[in-house]
């Protein structure tokens, strides 16, 4: 069996001190992500035909999956993959505006940067309960913000993330406590905006 691995975090648990604090990083990363590392892969033990496929082809055969697995598959493949995807956006002194092709595309989607800041971060405290927020180009080729609950990834609705906040009250909880709002506006200090605009080249070129 192949079996879906926790990727190392490429910096230190607390080097996106003090936005998010180090307790909070390795807690993230060691137990919730490996958590569902492990239960995707406990949940395709039994199911051969399906151990040579990628998070992203079960999510999006969600469907066509085996009744008993259905749900720990869309909630651990998608745990995995949006964490996946959230430490690559981060890193140490991260820049407060993005460049190149992702900039133009966030002006001319949104009109300038502020308009979009406004927008994401509305998206973002407006999430009930466990979820994401997300940038995303949708299918006519455009920037779009756009919200998931849970584990959910935008895949499973033809959209394509380049930019994700993990807004579930285990990625800031012990020094935000309740106060959401304060994390978000933290978290632009930490944007690895060259991964997001890798990100974006990979899916438009």
């Amino acid at each position: 069996m192949t079996k879906f691995i926790l990727p190392p975090l490429p910096y230190s648990f607390g080097a996106l001190e003090p936005y998010i604090d180090a307790q909070t990083m390795e807690i993230h990363h060691d137990r919730h992500h490996a958590t569902y590392v492990e239960k995707l892969n406990h949940a395709l033990e039994k199911h051969t035909e399906l151990q040579s496929k990628t998070v992203q082809e079960l999510l999006l055969s969600l469907d066509k999956l085996p009744a008993e697995i259905k749900t720990e598959v869309r909630n651990n493949g998608g745990g995995h993959l949006n964490h996946s995807m959230f430490w690559l956006m981060l890193k140490q002194n991260g820049g407060k505006m993005p460049q190149g092709k992702v900039y133009d595309a966030i002006k001319k989607d949104f009109n300038n940067f502020e308009a979009f800041k406004v927008e994401f971060n509305a998206k973002a405290k407006s999430v009930f309960g466990s979820g994401w927020a997300w940038l995303v180009i949708n299918k006519d080729g455009k920037l779009e913000i756009t919200a998931t609950h849970n584990q959910d990834n935008p895949i499973e609705k033809n959209m394509q993330p380049i930019l994700g906040l993990d807004v579930w009250e285990h990625a800031y909880y012990l020094k935000y406590q309740n106060k959401r709002p304060d994390y978000i506006n933290a978290w632009w200090n930490v944007i690895n905006w060259e991964q997001v605009e890798e990100n974006y080249d990979n899916i438009l070129g």
